[in-house]
């Protein structure tokens, strides 16, 4: 089944997922915009040029992979770690005055809490960074945090995801995941989780256990019950 928007179409009561795992840049908080701005930062400071396809190219990626990116477009002589200082270094700038949360994000994430779903924060930003961009919609709301410096492979890899679930002690094929960048969607789905696209930046798809919606505005843990239901049987 695939669908894009509204409520999947079901025929019974659907069952209550065992978690449900959320990105954060851009599907919980506006970052990515931010994201964006920093690489194009970093790579005119080593003399690139930074185009829209390369800021397309970096769109839910981990930092050592933008790293190594601004590495290869710039051809600077600067190491990958350093360049992930810089990176991390002009990030903290731009979060000193806050970032935003998405439309709906607080009110899904205080629902599902209410529902009394496990929840999971899965997320390729790093723990320094992460610390400080949480508080726009509170940590309170998330059973497991995992950073991107907290895995050996990052998105589009499963592990973040199986991670995730590992750590809750649930299936991750019985898992709902939020994301908005493709990077993020094939993380979660090559983890075997159910997944609901909240595009931002770039669009995505449906697909098989994919649903794609054009905002977190409305959706609760009964239309999560639905869609998990809806999904598993694809």
């Amino acid at each position: 089944m695939t669908a894009t928007g509204g409520r999947p179409a079901v025929d019974h009561v659907a069952p209550c997922p065992q978690a449900v795992l959320f990105d954060l840049d851009g599907t919980l908080i506006d970052t990515e915009s931010l994201w964006m701005d920093t690489e194009a930062e970093v790579a005119e400071a080593l003399g690139g040029r930074w185009t829209q396809a390369d800021r397309a190219a970096n769109v839910g990626g981990s930092a050592r992979a933008a790293a190594e990116y601004i590495v290869r477009a710039t051809g600077t002589g600067t190491a990958v770690p350093e360049v992930m200082r810089m990176l991390a270094a002009a990030m903290r700038r731009r979060l000193a005055s806050g970032a935003a949360p998405r439309p709906g994000a607080k009110e899904l994430l205080a629902e599902v809490r209410r529902a009394g779903l496990p929840t999971a924060l899965v997320t390729s930003t790093h723990r320094p960074l992460l610390e400080v961009s949480i508080g726009a919609v509170g940590a309170e709301h998330f059973d497991v945090t995992v950073a991107g410096d907290e895995v050996a492979r990052n998105k589009p890899h499963p592990e973040p995801y199986l991670t995730a679930a590992r750590l809750l002690g649930v299936d991750p094929a019985r898992c709902v995941a939020l994301e908005d960048s493709p990077a993020g969607v094939a993380s979660a789905q090559a983890a075997g989780c159910v997944t609901v696209a909240v595009p931002h930046l770039l669009p995505i798809e449906p697909a098989e256990r994919r649903v794609v919606v054009h905002s977190l505005v409305g959706l609760d843990a009964a239309w999560l019950r639905a869609t998990a239901a809806a999904l598993s049987r694809v």
